[in-house]
């Protein structure tokens, strides 16, 4: 990464643009770089490790801040091997509810959360020795596991605010909402510049033997295995349901209101859908871009129902929901990762909002799955179509009874997903952009 003389800050200071754009967990990769600078250094297991705060300055103006895990050596450095202790060092903060000092002054601030005792018992203790093991997949945080029981995620984009996927947790831990992982702790760095940001979390880890994205693909893969599939789905409108009502059991607590959606709230979410179709079209080619104009009055025509949901319920929600955030368990299913979409910004994913959009989420992964599956069986659209059918059906009948009106908005949010899906596509799997077009297609027909 970048040679080791120097301090922490100092060694910072000199890492590779082209190395850091090079990282999946760094988000602005289209952002020419104009300078990396250290701006804080926290010591972890020992002297050599460090848990570094880089600022990522750009040509074009502005500044991000990542968390950079490091090793610091006479070889330069480099992000840390399992078994160094980086982890269990985080870890071990939250169990201890330390406050680990920077060089540069500001501080890490480690705090405990109701599940940690009933996940370690009496061996909160142990924490210190306990194996660590990074997970190999490709995302934009960094996932551990220590031991059995413990998964610390370490946040890579610092943003200043309230982590919702904190903060949900937290709350639905407290509410005693038994399909997510129980939060054991998290961790906030405080800047000496700027407002708290949460860099990471410790919760539950569950056996799973994989995601529900996973799950469905394998059950599409031979005729056979549709009807599972069916029945699976139906369990997963149910603790939808469950999940809803348990983010609306108490609206008194700050954050976690309830009331009935008011101009303001419609207002905002037909700009929302209107910004998504605008992107959209700037993300997608000449071809694909002709393609969706030619249907998008069509499409706005779906978005008027936006306007009319006036009293529908507006309470916190998921916010990313799909069958990738759900982990199989035991033959049922666990919702994972609440931080919402990605691409919004950080105060927009922590707003009360229609539960209807996870719904619309759980929908198109639904879609995609059936589409995806029948594309690697050769199986034709229509069967694809004939299984969405009793699929949709399944899961909107366990979630419960819809109103028109609310039938009306899902349909409209359902637009609103797949172009955030176009848009979402073109930048980063320009080969999938076929799918969330088709869905347009179809919405417009």
């Amino acid at each position: 990464m970048a040679p080791a003389s120097g301090g922490p800050l100092a060694v910072a200071s000199r890492l590779s643009p082209a190395w850091l754009a090079d990282q999946r967990w760094f988000r602005a990769k289209r952002r020419p770089i104009a300078a990396v600078v250290g701006v804080d250094a926290f010591p972890l297991a020992e002297e050599a490790v460090w848990l570094l705060v880089l600022g990522v300055r750009f040509a074009d103006g502005g500044e991000e801040r990542y968390l950079l895990p490091a090793v610091t050596g006479a070889d330069g450095l480099r992000e840390p091997e399992d078994g160094e202790g980086a982890w269990r060092a985080l870890a071990a903060g939250i169990v201890s509810a330390s406050t680990i000092r920077g060089v540069a002054g500001g501080a890490l601030r480690c705090e405990r959360g109701a599940g940690l005792s009933a996940i370690l018992g009496n061996e909160v203790a142990d924490v210190v020795s306990l194996p660590e093991r990074r997970m190999g997949v490709e995302q934009s945080n960094t996932s551990v596991v220590l031991g059995e029981r413990l998964m610390l995620k370490l946040y890579r984009h610092a943003e200043s605010g309230i982590n919702p996927e904190v903060e949900l947790s937290a709350f639905l831990t407290e509410v005693g909402f038994r399909q997510t992982p129980a939060l054991a702790g998290w961790i906030h760095w405080d800047p000496l510049d700027g407002a708290p940001c949460a860099a990471a979390m410790l919760q539950e880890r569950l056996p799973a033997t994989g995601d529900g994205w996973a799950w469905a693909l394998g059950c599409l893969a031979s005729p056979a295995g549709t009807e599972a599939a069916i029945v699976g789905v139906a369990r997963i409108g149910e603790i939808t349901a469950h999940l809803h009502a348990a983010l609306a059991s108490r609206p008194e607590a700050t954050g976690f209101e309830v009331r009935s959606a008011a101009e303001p709230d419609l207002a905002a979410w037909r700009a929302s859908a209107e910004r998504q179709l605008r992107l959209a079209f700037a993300a997608l080619d000449v071809p694909q871009r002709s393609q969706l104009e030619s249907i998008a009055h069509r499409l706005r025509r779906r978005l008027d129902a936006i306007g009319r949901a006036g009293g529908v319920r507006v309470s916190r929600l998921h916010g990313d929901y799909h069958l990738g955030q759900l982990l199989r368990v035991g033959g049922d299913f666990s919702v994972v990762d609440f931080e919402g979409e990605p691409a919004r910004p950080l105060a927009e994913r922590r707003e009360p909002a229609s539960p209807l959009r996870d719904l619309a989420g759980m929908l198109r992964s639904l879609d995609y799955a059936a589409r995806t599956a029948a594309r690697d069986r050769g199986s034709s659209d229509g069967e694809a179509e004939a299984w969405l059918g009793r699929v949709r059906a399944a899961f909107l009948g366990a979630y419960g009874p819809l109103y028109a009106q609310e039938r009306a908005l899902l349909a409209a949010f359902e637009v609103e997903k797949a172009c955030y899906e176009a848009h979402y596509e073109a930048n980063n799997r320009p080969d999938w952009t076929w799918l969330p077009l088709e869905a347009l297609a179809r919405f417009a027909a």
